[in-house]
C-alpha cells in the first residue's frame, strides 16, 4: 500500500460498513469453504480474524474468530469440509502470491 492510496481517503464509517457487509456475506455464504476462499484469494474468515486483532481488537484468537464467524469455531469447523490435497496445493500457490503484511 502506498502512501498516496485512494483508500486512505475512505472513511471510516463507510469501510466499517462495508466490512460488516462482507462477514455477514462470507456468514450466510458457509458453503463457501475456507480453504476454498484461500485457494482463490488467499485469505479466509480465520484471516480476517487475525486482521482485527491486528488491528487492535482486544480479544483472544478464538473470540475474533467467534465474532467473524457467528458462533464458536467448534461450531464452525462441523461446517467445513476436510480439505483435499488439491485444495491445500492451491491454497499454498495462492498464499505465496500475497503481499507482506504490513
Amino acid at each position: 500500500m502506498s502512501a498516496t492510496d485512494p483508500l486512505d481517503t475512505l472513511d471510516d464509517a463507510q469501510a466499517a460498513a462495508a466490512f460488516r457487509r462482507l462477514v455477514r456475506h462470507l456468514r450466510h455464504r458457509s458453503d463457501a469453504q475456507n480453504i476454498d476462499l484461500m485457494g482463490l484469494s488467499g485469505f479466509c474468515r480465520n484471516c480476517l480474524a487475525d486482521w482485527i486483532r491486528d488491528a487492535g481488537y482486544p480479544g483472544e484468537k478464538a473470540e475474533a474468530r467467534e465474532l467473524i464467524h457467528g458462533m464458536p469455531a467448534s461450531e464452525w469447523k462441523k461446517t467445513q469440509a476436510a480439505a483435499t490435497p488439491e485444495q491445500l496445493a492451491r491454497m499454498e500457490e495462492s498464499v505465496k502470491k500475497n503481499a507482506p503484511a504490513h
